[in-house]
């Protein structure tokens, strides 16, 4: 069994324009079952936030037991680092929006961090380009000044709300883990993004990214069996 979670909601109401059958109710949300000649294939809409995103997670573990779980969805870029619409393969995810006055900042950002263990060929055998490297999650969207802070301090190439509780949970639980997220806006730079009631970009790059990645969806399974599971 793999189990593919796709956290916010715009990003699941694509999933369901793009994968037919009827949902199935979860404690956590809507999942769809698919199909798939080598392996058993469950898409879970797992909530946006780290809470949702943790909760979910284990939920799937608990109840598919999967062999790997797949996470897609849409992640803001940073400056001038990445386009919109380019995927980022996550190698390792922090939580970047804590604030710690008590105790060692430096060991609270150290446990929520997560290295994303994938054979070196993963990348290039995958049915899409990919950039690789850090994602970093927060229960709020980037700040404009934010944006050089993250790329400065962590090296990261974009943010989301989700992906760190993800490999988090997944990493306790043994459990392989792959992230998929494609740039739907940027945040900073020199690019416009989806502020300042310019929400259609967003809601434009979601829907442009998700179509990628679902219509990638046999093929990321596929390499996902492939490799982690020899």
């Amino acid at each position: 069994m793999i189990v593919v979670i796709v956290s916010a909601n715009s990003e699941w109401r694509l999933v369901r324009r793009l994968i037919p059958g009827t949902p199935y109710d979860s404690p956590c949300g809507e999942w769809l079952p698919i199909s798939e000649e080598r392996m058993p294939v469950v898409v879970l809409n797992g909530g946006w936030g780290k809470i949702a995103a943790a909760a979910s997670a284990q939920y799937a573990i608990d109840r598919w037991r999967p062999r790997a779980i797949v996470n897609l969805g849409t992640c803001g870029g940073l400056g001038d680092r990445v386009a919109s619409g380019e995927v980022i393969l996550a190698r390792r995810t922090l939580v970047y929006d804590m604030s710690v006055e008590i105790g060692d900042p430096e060991e609270e950002l150290a446990w929520y961090t997560t290295s994303i263990d994938l054979p070196g060929r993963f990348a290039e055998r995958l049915p899409l380009e990919v950039r690789e490297g850090t994602i970093v999650s927060g229960d709020r969207d980037v700040s404009r000044s934010d944006a050089a802070t993250l790329i400065e301090r962590y090296d990261a190439l974009a943010a989301d709300w989700e992906s760190a509780s993800i490999a988090f949970v997944a990493r306790r639980n043994n459990v392989p883990c792959v992230i998929l997220r494609g740039v739907s806006d940027i945040v900073g730079g020199e690019h416009p993004d989806a502020y300042d009631g310019r929400d259609h970009i967003f809601h434009s790059g979601t829907e442009n990214v998700m179509g990628t990645l679902i219509g990638a969806l046999p093929a990321i399974v596929g390499t996902t069996i492939e490799l982690l599971h020899r």
